[in-house]
């Protein structure tokens, strides 16, 4: 059994052999120098089955293709010519420029590098191209010298980086004072920005916004002045203002366009904190929304209703609409209407009225309370009490209601009775053969007149 494998080793290390000295003599026919065009260079026979080409490639880019050979496949030639590239581009020291010996007696061109074959050009070639030898050996030559004058991709890219940065620091030389006008302004722009921020910041704290609104706003100040400052420092440097702002002209109006809405909301808000009709704690109404104002932002103003409820109006529905605000001042005036009888005094009436309110809670004494005759109606003289109150709506409803009860328990204590509309029905019994007698209502004195029933035993109806 070990005799087998050694054996089998033994034939196998022979295959190798063999391979490896037939697979090489092909690329020693090729690589056999060629001294002058007479040499004795062996003239590769044109293969009829040319089917197949492949790439002959310097530093990893393809730069032409050949086809095969009678004892060579495509790839196998170009196996060998790349081999012979990447030694020469090995050599930095030589000349890497490509000459054309043609060899006329045998149809035949060589490619030599420093009097090195890099390739053998042939009839085969030839009729593959469809080009005379001598003029498909000079275009490959060409385009093989244009391919090693170029340098690697890390050599090209150095040199460009070099040439940029080279060129740059030119300009940044010529460039020095308005460069250094530029920082200059940038310095100055963001120090003024920096304190603009703050005094900004520290201005809004005075107004009825809420923290974040005071944010914004600062912001919005400190952006403008980098924006100033930016220009400015452009144009040190030579930028065309005209071109500038044509740019930012159509730029904002496609801005505008777009957000219209929103913009017109935040600066509905901007002249809303300017004008300042209201502030935070104000109880006002507007549109059909009353409550308290509890936030105000740029955007929006938030309103709690008495119920309870959350409103937020835009800033821009609140700069059109028609604000009242109930809180504006300390107080406002209330109003009570009471009926008295008309065979009361009514100057009696008004001084009973007026001393009960010095004595009230929550009536103002300046201005004064008004007792004026405000209707004569049918059965009744209607008198309007005005009073000032707080303007807080709690205040107010708490004022008002502890003044009609001291008004309506004073004047029922000084036995002036107070007339309300009240409907009275009188019935008496009639004869069951008159006729029914309707129901008179008399809107002017709003009591029933005295109206006829009629008594079955059924009970008594009403017509």
């Amino acid at each position: 059994m070990p005799r087998l494998i050694k054996f089998q080793r033994f034939w196998a290390i022979a295959l190798i052999t063999a391979f490896a000295v037939l697979s090489g003599l092909p690329g020693w026919a090729q690589t056999a120098p060629a001294s002058s065009p007479a040499a004795s260079t062996p003239v590769p026979e044109a293969s009829s089955e040319g089917l197949f080409f492949a790439d002959v490639v310097v530093r990893g880019q393809p730069i032409f293709q050949i086809g095969g050979l009678t004892n060579l496949t495509a790839a196998e030639r170009a196996r060998i010519i790349n081999r012979r590239i990447g030694s020469i581009l090995a050599q930095s020291e030589i000349e890497r420029s490509v000459r054309v010996r043609v060899n006329s007696t045998r149809s035949v061109a060589t490619l030599q590098v420093n009097n090195r074959v890099l390739m053998t050009i042939t009839q085969q070639d030839a009729q593959d191209f469809n080009l005379p030898v001598e003029i498909l050996a000079q275009q490959w030559a060409d385009e093989l010298t244009e391919a090693f004058d170029q340098p690697p991709l890390a050599i090209d890219v150095g040199q460009r980086l070099y040439s940029t940065m080279r060129q740059f620091l030119r300009d940044a030389i010529d460039q020095l004072p308005a460069l250094i006008g530029a920082l200059l302004v940038i310095a100055l722009t963001w120090a003024f920005a920096a304190s603009m921020r703050r005094v900004v910041l520290a201005g809004a704290g005075r107004w009825e916004i809420d923290h974040n609104s005071k944010v914004l706003v600062s912001r919005l100040g400190y952006g403008a002045v980098w924006v100033l400052g930016t220009i400015v420092a452009l144009g040190v440097l030579g930028l065309d203002f005209a071109a500038l702002f044509g740019t930012l002209g159509l730029t904002s109006v496609a801005i505008g366009f777009s957000l219209r809405d929103v913009l017109s909301n935040y600066f509905s808000g901007i002249i809303l904190l300017a004008s300042r009709p209201f502030r935070l704690g104000d109880q006002i109404v507007i549109k059909e929304y009353e409550g308290t104002v509890t936030q105000i932002q740029l955007r929006a103003t938030r309103i709690k209703t008495y119920d309870g409820r959350t409103v937020y109006i835009p800033n821009q529905e609140v700069f059109n609409a028609s604000i009242v605000n109930n809180t504006m001042v300390k107080i406002r005036r209330s109003e009570i209407t009471i009926g008295i009888d008309y065979e009361a005094d009514i100057q009696t009436a008004q001084r009973i009225i007026e001393d009960v309110l010095r004595h009230t809670e929550g009536v103002e004494a300046d201005p004064l309370p008004e007792v004026l005759v405000w209707e004569l109606g049918a059965n009744a003289v209607k008198l309007q009490v005005r009073i000032w109150v707080s303007s807080r709506r709690q205040l107010f409803l708490e004022s008002t209601s502890r003044a009609a009860i001291a008004i309506k328990e004073a004047l029922q204590a000084a036995g002036i009775p107070m007339l309300t509309e009240i409907y009275t029905i009188r019935l008496q019994d009639q004869p069951s053969d008159l006729p029914h007698r309707h129901l008179v209502d008399s809107k002017d004195s709003k009591s029933f007149a005295q109206s006829d029933a009629t008594h079955s035993s059924n009970g008594i109806s009403i017509d």
